[in-house]
């Protein structure tokens, strides 16, 4: 892929363009859940977490960020540059959470036997219906304001657009819509640390 095909492909994900993010799961969900693999060395975390749940998170935080625009993505190795960051941060945060909460694995053996009994979630339900999910999960965490300028985002529409026809400026749009981001990744726990 081109730098110009590539640049059509960031910007059709930007507008929300299904076929798009299924394009980019297929090619680079594989790098991640090996990403993953290769740091989840941790026997405490593993227990915990699975490649296709920090493959999950990394990919919602991914598309909810690239509709704001906040991802500057010039070719390919960008991209692969970014997923791997955004991974790897995941997986520290994840760490973190686990030593501040003093969770050591232990008291969740009952639990993770349940676990451990039921069917294997690799690579089912597919990655596109749990993004479809995570971003409906997203839309009931934004106010009818936020997914109206969502909205209009998707439909390519600049700041200076959103503001001329909601009212405000241009960056107050932006830092409001890039403030509700924030709160709803937190809220869904998707941070990118």
């Amino acid at each position: 892929m081109n730098d110009q095909d590539f640049s059509t492909f960031i910007e059709r994900i930007r507008r929300g363009d299904s076929t798009a993010a299924e394009e980019l799961l297929r090619q680079y969900e594989p790098l991640v859940r090996r990403q993953v693999r290769m740091k989840l060395s941790d026997t405490r975390m593993s227990r915990l977490y699975e490649s296709v749940d920090y493959s999950q998170s990394v990919f919602a935080s991914f598309f909810l960020r690239a509709v704001d625009g906040q991802f500057d993505l010039n070719e390919p190795q960008d991209l692969v540059r970014l997923l791997v960051t955004m991974t790897r941060n995941k997986i520290a945060s994840s760490a973190r959470k686990l030593l501040s909460d003093k969770r050591d694995g232990s008291r969740r053996d009952a639990d993770s036997q349940v676990f451990l009994a039921a069917p294997n979630r690799e690579d089912t339900p597919s990655q596109v219906a749990s993004f479809r999910e995570l971003l409906d999960q997203a839309r009931h965490q934004m106010s009818e304001e936020e997914l109206a300028m969502a909205e209009l985002r998707r439909e390519g529409l600049s700041w200076d657009d959103i503001a001329k026809r909601l009212g405000g400026t241009a960056q107050s749009r932006r830092m409001q819509f890039s403030r509700a981001l924030e709160r709803v990744t937190e809220a869904l726990d998707l941070q990118t640390e």
